[in-house]
């Protein structure tokens, strides 16, 4: 039944994208500088999980880059390289300045200064999730290169404003802002539509069995692509050439926990410890949640920083916030 198993993760960046044409269009404009040579203004996009955020902006870089030519890319996901110096590193590995770089005896300001040498062409900057950095002052070193441009991806800009100080507000409080919106049902079937005309079999799946996967995502792309996918995997271990309302039943469940492993895998060293704190003692308040992670670990976080991973972890559907103030509690989802 699966024709080309590429098209149904949710990672895959289509040639052409849908219903997102407005937001191409404002990135386009922040980054058209960058035809003409010069540095491209800063984009900050943001909302909701599954909204496209992540594809719209590797689609209209890379579109730059081939009608620019000569120009560079990077993708740094912070997720992953959440400190200063990994994210330095992850950008000087984009312009092949890296390969001699040691991770445990290279100094920063050393990495800072190969930047700065950098006179090549034009450098898009691509970090998303960038509200999961442990130190927002890279922002400010990316900022002061002269031919670095950055596309900034997070959730909610009010979190990523309020980890950085004066100085670093300033800077990007003039970034050009993108929402998005969570996809309507109608743009969810649209997507998912031609993701099975790439990746199925002729006529593998119909309009009402799409708008049931759609239906249960709500909104989130990520979400009805796995359940899709999931759908095309059991419909073929069952030997039967379409997928059917009851294999869409069947498969939400396990597209939807597929989904949300993704998001613990990619979890710091931190968060995965206060996500088992909160699978051990369930329904927890903020206080004594903070407490239970501190026996768990060597240097904790600062409460606030706390506060930052379940807003998140919330965001991702992982957890559940009840209640207001000092009545609030967290219990997983």
């Amino acid at each position: 039944m699966i024709t080309d198993a590429r098209v149904l993760q949710a990672e895959f960046s289509p040639k052409e994208v849908e219903h997102r044409d407005q937001e191409v269009d404002v990135l386009s404009s922040a980054l058209e500088p960058i035809v003409a040579g010069q540095p491209g203004e800063t984009a900050l996009i943001f909302g909701p999980s599954g909204a496209g955020k992540t594809c719209i902006a590797q689609f209209t870089v890379g579109r730059l880059q081939e009608a620019v030519g000569e120009m560079n890319q990077q993708y740094v996901n912070c997720w992953q390289d959440y400190t200063r110096f990994r994210v330095l590193y992850r950008v000087l590995e984009g312009i092949g300045r890296a390969a001699d770089v040691h991770r445990q005896s290279t100094p920063r300001d050393e990495l800072l200064e190969r930047l700065r040498k950098y006179d090549g062409p034009q450098y898009v900057v691509i970090l998303d999730e960038v509200d999961q950095l442990e130190d927002p002052r890279v922002l400010y070193d990316l900022y002061r290169m002269s031919n670095i441009s950055m596309v900034l991806i997070t959730n909610r800009e009010e979190e990523l404003f309020a980890q950085m100080d004066e100085r670093l507000s300033s800077r990007f409080g003039s970034s050009v802002r993108i929402q998005f919106e969570r996809y309507t049902l109608d743009e969810l079937v649209s997507i998912l539509s031609a993701r099975a005309r790439w990746g199925l079999v002729a006529d593998a799946v119909g309009r009402q069995e799409l708008a049931l996967i759609g239906d249960a995502a709500a909104g989130d792309a990520r979400v009805a692509i796995g359940i899709l996918r999931n759908a095309a995997h059991r419909a073929s271990r069952e030997g039967v050439d379409e997928i059917s309302v009851d294999v869409v039943h069947q498969s939400i469940p396990d597209g939807k926990d597929e989904v949300r492993q993704k998001t613990i895998e990619q979890f710091t060293e931190h968060q995965q410890i206060l996500y088992n704190v909160l699978v051990d003692a369930g329904e927890t308040q903020p206080g004594e949640l903070y407490d239970l992670y501190c026996e768990r670990v060597d240097d904790p976080k600062t409460r606030r920083t706390i506060r930052n991973y379940l807003s998140k972890m919330d965001h991702y559907k992982l957890v559940v916030s009840d209640g207001n103030g000092r009545n609030r509690t967290y219990r997983l989802r």
